[in-house]
């Protein structure tokens, strides 16, 4: 089986909404429940667990799972063009 890779880095995502937030990596690790490094080595995952991704989302009040629909999105309008 074929596994496709996506563009998306999703560490580097929640890494800059941080910024832009305004908060830190000590912020997010008491948000959820981690330690600092914890949330460091997030940074440099390109892809998250659903469940780690749906806790930081509530915890920074962002839906980083907006992402993948619209890279879903895209290329399904992709192969539609190409039927």
């Amino acid at each position: 089986m074929e596994t496709e890779k996506s563009n998306i880095h999703i560490g580097h995502l929640i890494r800059e909404q941080l910024r832009k937030d305004q908060r830190g990596a000590s912020w997010l690790a008491r948000e959820i429940h981690c330690t600092r490094n914890h949330v460091y080595k997030i940074f440099n995952k390109p892809s998250l667990d659903s469940n780690l991704l749906l806790r930081i989302s509530k915890a920074m009040h962002f839906n980083f799972f907006r992402y993948y629909s619209a890279e879903v999105a895209e290329e399904m309008k992709e192969r539609m063009g190409e039927e």
